[in-house]
């Protein structure tokens, strides 16, 4: 029996925007505020960076993050490599990883799934996502009050997954993307969309892929006109992200 409280660590694979440092001190912070509990150490590891735990500590951990990222989850920049070599590592210990946005990606590229550019363009907003029907029994869903047929989530991501892995089952998709959420067996759990975000964030992130050109300014006033009626189901999000990551 362990003594000392639960530890985790965020592969952050993203520098923090402006914004974000300014308002939530990092996205570290915002992770640990949507994932985290009291008597947790949680630790950073700035992939992006090439910061990476040492492999032979991986085992005092009780849980990983790995989170969104403006990087391709199939480009092969060193770190992106490494980061697949570690979290193959992770998958044959069974640590538990959550994947997030270019998280889920990455995870399933490194587990033999396929990944690549979504022929339908960007995704930004929020957007229903359905659990499928008659899912095999996943504790982290079954313990919430009532499992609702679909949740609402924040997505910001212009790839997706075209092919899980050998052995991970699909468990939500949307009318845009396929593969909103897989898992293999109970240690790993990727989602598409942002479960941590805020809807403050998100507009953040909008006006900075206008100002760098990488979306219309029709398509960007669409979705904020469209995100201020929307509403995310967060605390249900975060309730699946902490059960899933605690055990539970």
């Amino acid at each position: 029996m362990r003594i000392e409280g639960r530890k985790f660590a965020l592969f952050q694979a993203a520098k923090d925007s402006d914004y974000v440092k300014k308002i939530y001190g990092g996205y570290f912070n915002v992770y640990v505020e949507a994932f985290g509990e009291k008597g947790e150490k949680w630790e950073l590891f700035k992939v992006y960076e090439g910061e990476f735990p040492d492999f032979n500590e991986l085992h005092k951990y009780d849980g990983f993050v790995v989170s969104g990222s403006p990087n391709d989850a199939y480009a092969n920049d060193y770190w992106i490599l490494k980061l697949c070599f570690l979290l193959q590592t992770l998958d044959a210990m069974e640590k538990k990883v959550l994947g997030i946005c270019f998280g889920h990606q990455v995870l399933c590229r490194a587990l033999g799934g396929r990944v690549g550019k979504a022929y339908t363009g960007w995704d930004i907003g929020t957007r229903q996502v359905s659990f499928v029907k008659e899912l095999a029994p996943y504790s982290y869903l079954e313990h919430l009050e009532e499992m609702p047929a679909s949740l609402t989530i924040i997505e910001v991501h212009q790839d997706e997954v075209f092919e899980v892995p050998l052995g991970a089952e699909v468990i939500a998709s949307s009318d845009k993307t396929a593969v909103e959420m897989f898992a293999i067996s109970d240690h790993i759990l990727g989602i598409q969309g942002h479960p941590e975000y805020t809807k403050d964030i998100l507009y953040n992130l909008v006006d900075r892929l206008l100002n760098q050109d990488l979306i219309q300014k029709d398509y960007a006033e669409d979705v904020k006109c469209k995100l201020e009626i929307a509403e995310p189901d967060r605390k249900c999000w975060e309730k699946i992200c902490r059960n899933f990551l605690k055990g539970i």
